[in-house]
């Protein structure tokens, strides 16, 4: 027999799932103040619950459990059951179900990634009209709409709902109104014109323009934010700092009085990893001397095809040693070897390997000749790096024993701070090590795993994909095609320019993917060039989501898309560039109006004049300190690498790893932090992934120059 205590205690939890049905349900008979009510609370039951109390009710009751229905859905993400019984809503709503029903409309459409959809709908709302519980849906409505994307409206959205909000979803909002406004330059802020009684966005904007102000000096920052905080006691930041300004107050400079520098000394990628040694300590000991002025650069020199000829190896190795190296997945390329190698891919020409730790591409830059005419008409970017001679620095050989005991060695040893690894395999097995000490990796993982100690810096292709997509859509471009090689890499360079191009708010992007120099020799031969045509690259969303810019037109014939491009950034070495683009302008002719734009692997020394003409119009991307930003390091790197270009870019790589050591906290704390480097403006994501901004050089008249915006 069932104790008495027990069923009373049964009955006891039971008692509110009957009470809460027989409110929710009326017995079929609820009044139109209790629908109304129910709309306008918070949907706390699951989706089962409305979807059987739908089924229980009729006509008006019915279509209030619909709704609710379709909201708890949303929110447990059933996105497409979701859609599906919102298109099934009938047309006859009473006020409070039609206000609700559109609220709704604008989710099912930002769930979609319908974002000019969703904005039409939150347009025929008038939120004053609205209860609490609704405005904070219809706020976060218009914050999902904007994609992220800062802008005035974002922030006034972001305003608006937080005195609404409580607890955690409180601080999300906070830490996502100061990430919108982390987002614009100053300039930008500045240019905003709000209202005069916008007191919360005002202190909101005076906050900004305090970490602007002193985000260089932790200190100042700690006691510049108390300041604001003063003046702003009724902002909600005053009370809640965002995360990251909050992690800004309690800042701690890392130590870098003992650097652990571990690289690869033996094998193949040893000569990869000596060039990395050599520029750091070269910086650690001695510093870099600043870019010149523009006057001050060297005069032109008349001996274009002076430098090393990157189509030959990047070090003097016999043909075995190159084959075991192209078949290793643990090393990276030279910038002088062709991009498959960054996979592991069998090139034509085997190279030594290094994976994606540096940008592997078949280009040593162009001859000083070449660089003389951008950096004379662009200001120096490339920052000084400190020297620290009595800095500590104990070089670690990774091809000699595991990652792991490496830096258990090194944290004996008394290491502050590790640089390196390099090679990918070993990079991979940094988060898993538990390690307590700070870590500048220099390469990156497939898949980053957040860690409070470690950054990555990875001169990767998909860097220089992202910054394109950038550098194309400042320009003014909205249709771009992708003209990539039939490779794995290609693969991930389109889908990184996506993936930005989308987060910039652009729509569709074509790819055309290219074979051989053989088989672009045949086009030639054959007359038939190449057509500015592709077909939609899938990113992270889907390829026709975005739909802030016309798609092209479908090319039936082709099965492919054409009549909407205005730019194609083409991933191609020297050799394949000198086809393709006389190969476009077979198809389309010479004065098509589509930009062209190039990946740095197109950029080689030894370039003459005749390459240089016939590129006439092509922008490509280059690092600053091979676009002649700084010639002194330049001329530096090169005399450490014997004149090899290849390790030339790997000396201005263990240059700004010193740099980066340097600013190490403030790269991990400080979100926008950047410094000017020679291989880029750096700056890192919230999970320290080091990303770089490169320079744009366009070819004009024979010459090198800025491209410009």
């Amino acid at each position: 027999m069932v104790p008495s205590k027990l069923v009373r205690s049964k009955a006891g939890r039971c008692l509110p799932v009957v009470l809460a049905a027989l409110f929710f349900a009326g017995c079929g008979t609820q009044a139109p103040e209790k629908n109304t009510a129910l709309l306008q609370g918070d949907a706390k039951a699951n989706s089962a619950f409305y979807l059987q109390q739908m089924q229980q009710n009729a006509d008006n009751n019915k279509t209030t459990w619909q709704l609710l229905a379709v909201r708890a859905l949303l929110q447990e993400g059933k996105t497409s059951q979701a859609t599906e019984l919102w298109k099934q809503v009938p047309t006859e709503l009473t006020d409070a179900q039609r206000q609700e029903y559109t609220l709704l409309s604008a989710q099912v459409k930002i769930a979609a990634k319908d974002y000019k959809g969703a904005t039409s709908a939150l347009d025929q709302l008038d939120v004053e009209q609205l209860p609490a519980s609704q405005q904070a849906r219809y706020w976060q409505a218009r914050i999902d709409a904007s994609q992220g994307r800062p802008s005035l409206d974002l922030l006034r959205a972001l305003v608006a709902q937080e005195p609404l909000l409580k607890g955690d979803v409180k601080q999300k909002n906070i830490d996502a109104t100061w990430q919108a406004l982390s987002a614009m330059t100053q300039e930008q802020a500045r240019a905003l014109v709000i209202n005069a009684d916008e007191n919360t966005l005002q202190g909101w904007l005076d906050l900004q323009q305090v970490w602007f102000t002193n985000r260089r000096d932790p200190k100042m920052m700690q006691s510049a934010i108390k300041d604001w905080q003063t003046r702003y006691p009724q902002n909600p930041a005053a009370t809640q700092l965002p995360t990251a300004l909050s992690n800004a107050q309690n800042y701690k400079p890392a130590s870098t009085d003992k650097i652990a520098l571990l690289l690869p000394l033996n094998g193949q990628a040893a000569v990869f990893g000596r060039a990395i040694q050599q520029g750091f300590e070269a910086a650690k000991n001695a510093g870099v001397s600043p870019a010149l002025p523009p006057q001050s650069q060297p005069a032109p020199q008349n001996a274009p095809d002076a430098a090393p000829n990157a189509d030959q190896p990047a070090q003097a190795s016999d043909a075995d040693s190159q084959q075991e190296a192209a078949s290793n997945n643990d090393v990276a390329s030279p910038s002088s070897a062709p991009v498959d190698d960054l996979t592991g891919e069998r090139s034509q020409t085997p190279q030594p390997q290094l994976d994606s730790a540096q940008q592997t591409e078949e280009q040593a830059p162009q001859a000083p000749q070449q660089q003389t005419d951008a950096a004379a008409a662009t200001p120096p970017q490339a920052t000084t790096a400190p020297a620290r001679p009595q800095a500590n620095i104990q070089v670690y050989d990774t091809s000699s024993q595991p990652i792991e005991q490496i830096l258990a060695q090194a944290q004996r040893d008394g290491a502050s701070l590790v640089v390196g690894p390099l090679l990918k395999n070993n990079v991979n097995k940094l988060a898993s090590s538990n390690s307590p000490l700070n870590i500048l990796a220099l390469n990156q993982p497939e898949n980053v795993t957040p860690t409070a100690n470690i950054c990555y810096f990875a001169l990767s292709p998909e860097d220089e994909a992202r910054d394109a997509a950038n550098h194309i859509w400042q320009q003014g471009k909205r249709a771009p095609l992708l003209l990539v090689p039939y490779s794995a890499l290609g693969d991930r360079v389109s889908k990184a320019f996506v993936d930005q191009w989308q987060s910039l708010g652009g729509g569709t992007v074509l790819q055309q993917k290219f074979g051989s120099v053989g088989e672009l020799r045949q086009k030639i031969n054959g007359g038939s060039g190449i057509a500015l045509t592709g077909t939609p690259v899938s990113g992270s969303q889907p390829a026709d989501s975005v739909t802030s810019t016309p798609s092209p037109v479908a090319d039936s014939a082709a099965g492919q898309s054409s009549g909407g491009v205005d730019s194609a950034w083409i991933m191609a070495s020297r050799n394949e560039i000198s086809l393709i683009k006389p190969l476009i302008a077979m198809r389309t002719g010479s004065h098509s109006g589509v930009q062209l734009y190039a990946s740095s692997r197109s950029a080689q020394a030894g370039s003459g004049a005749d390459f240089r003409l016939e590129m006439e119009g092509l922008q490509f991307s280059e690092i600053p300190m091979l676009a002649g930003d700084n010639p002194g390091l330049m001329q530096q790197a090169l005399s450490a690498s014997n004149g090899d270009y290849s390790l030339a870019r790997l000396y201005a790589m263990g240059v700004d790893a010193w740099t980066i050591a340097n600013n190490f906290s403030q790269m991990r704390q400080q979100p926008g932090y950047q410094v000017n480097g020679n291989t880029g403006t750096l700056s890192a994501t919230p999970d320290c992934v080091i990303g770089r901004k490169m320079v744009w050089l366009r070819y004009q008249q024979g010459r090198i120059v800025p491209a410009g915006y």
